[in-house]
């Protein structure tokens, strides 16, 4: 009961994936200082410093924490007002052996910034493979109708034709840029390393005796059994909270597309042409019973706004870092990064759900298609006209007339279009009677659209999905079912 009684993030009980969760629990957090200490420990002692090898084991052996630890940490914390101290001590009370070299050289960074690498870099590339999903499952989409026409809209305002498919491949172009930039955020990721209180790795040359050498190779061999490629070459006390600044640009450009996206949704829906999935049980007003809301888009649109402005807090918070550091980034980057990785991730989900689920009701389209296109059709007609001998802007006097006459037929009155039949209805079209069939073909208003489809397809998102990581993560990538 006691769990219903104290604030939860919806973020973490209600819709994250348990991995994204996991990633940044307190258990995970704790689990990787130790493993930091005991890379430290280990680089230490292989470049001289005299560490037994019954603290490594000990320290090997405490990796995870237990509940009676955690108990410890807390009070500890508490009394000391320094959370990387309290867990220094409590580690030190289970692997007592190492209790004298936990943290032997570092500041409080060398965990808390380089822990917070390791779950930016493991977070990116599990939002990587969710997108590549994602990206796969709209690309099927796409493919399927390819070659359905379907109104367009420029203004909101009825346009030239395209198709349900070429209109879904604006969206993945998007979702493309997205992969691009978030990979390209990962791959950028370095280590913040062994570097001392302001970055001058001071304490470390002076446990080497001086020996520059020998600190240059404990930052590198600290680097390497973390699993990083590289440190950043120099720092302060933390690393650059510029950092943050580029890992969360590209979170937040993907919730300005999965808004994009899930508005265009949302619109589709109120047109009834295309809708989100809607469960059997499932209810979309208490009030209204017949409704079915888009609720999916909804979350999408909603969380994808909080994603985009998590940007700003680290554009904040990195321009306000005086010198080698301040304490006033900590508490707000324990709420923006997490938040930030959390949103993106249930934006994803959500999005994959909804685009598993995708319902196209082709004859709703048509229809709508119908009390538009012969307004759209005016032109092909008075084409056709000349070609048959007549005279172009007697053509065209004649078509504005009929049409300005459909219209109020159908703004004034409320009926429906009935342009064509006054065509039809009129002497001077009889040439082209027969042929007004194949004028009003919708398939031959949606020009290239289909080859488009199938040449970005190909080109673009194929090549991009080929990625020998993404491609495992398509691959295994199963339904997302949504709790709530």
């Amino acid at each position: 009961m006691e769990a219903y009684e104290t604030y939860q993030t919806p973020l973490s009980s209600r819709y994250a994936s348990k991995e994204m969760a996991h990633l940044f629990s307190p258990a995970h957090r704790f689990k990787t200082w130790r493993e930091l200490w005991l890379n430290l420990a280990i680089a230490e002692k292989q470049l001289g410093l005299p560490i037994p090898d019954e603290a490594l084991e000990q320290m090997k052996s405490n990796l995870d924490l237990t509940p009676e630890q955690f108990d410890i940490a807390a009070k500890e914390e508490k009394k000391r007002r320094h959370d990387v101290m309290a867990h220094v001590h409590t580690f030190g009370q289970v692997a007592p052996a190492a209790a004298g070299i936990i943290h032997l050289g570092a500041t409080s960074c060398y965990v808390t910034d380089n822990a917070d690498l390791i779950f930016i870099r493991t977070g990116l590339t599990f939002l990587l493979k969710s997108l590549a999903v994602v990206i796969s499952r709209l690309s099927a989409f796409a493919a399927q109708y390819r070659a359905l026409p379907t109104l367009g809209f420029t203004h909101y305002q009825p346009a030239q034709l395209t198709t349900v498919g070429k209109r879904a491949t604006l969206w993945i172009q998007e979702l493309l840029w997205d992969l691009r930039n978030i990979k390209r955020a990962r791959n950028d990721i370095g280590f913040r390393g062994v570097k001392g209180t302001t970055g001058t790795q001071a304490s470390f040359l002076t446990l080497f005796d001086g020996d520059h050498d020998k600190v240059e190779e404990l930052d590198k061999l600290v680097t390497e059994l973390s699993g990083f490629d590289y440190a950043y070459p120099v720092t302060s006390q933390t690393y650059s909270r510029k950092i943050d600044i580029d890992v969360l640009a590209p979170l937040a450009s993907l919730g300005a597309t999965a808004h994009k996206i899930a508005t265009d949704l949302r619109l589709l829906a109120n047109l009834k042409e295309v809708e989100e999935p809607f469960e059997s049980t499932q209810i979309g007003s208490s009030a209204m019973a017949y409704k079915r809301n888009p609720m999916r888009s909804e979350r999408v649109c909603s969380l994808s706004r909080h994603l985009m402005v998590l940007h700003q807090n680290t554009l904040m918070t990195s321009s306000v870092q005086w010198f080698e550091r301040t304490l006033d980034d900590s508490a707000n980057r324990r709420i923006t990064l997490p938040e930030a990785f959390l949103t993106a991730d249930i934006v994803l989900s959500t999005l994959q759900n909804v685009c598993e689920g995708l319902v196209v009701y082709p004859k709703v389209i048509a229809r709508r298609i119908a009390q538009e296109l012969p307004f759209m059709a005016t032109e092909n007609i008075i084409m056709c006209i000349v070609k048959k001998g007549g005279d172009r802007q007697e053509a065209h006097e004649k078509i504005r007339v009929l049409s300005h006459e459909a219209a109020h037929q159908v703004k004034d009155l409320g009926l429906e279009n009935d342009l064509i039949a006054r065509v039809r209805n009129d002497p001077y079209f009889s040439p082209i009677h027969e042929e007004l069939e194949q004028l009003l073909e919708p398939k031959t208003f949606i020009g290239r659209a289909p080859e488009q489809v199938d040449k970005f397809l190909k080109e673009w998102v194929q090549p991009a999905l080929d990625d020998e990581e993404l491609k495992v993560a398509v691959a295994v990538g199963g339904k997302v079912e949504l709790s709530v």
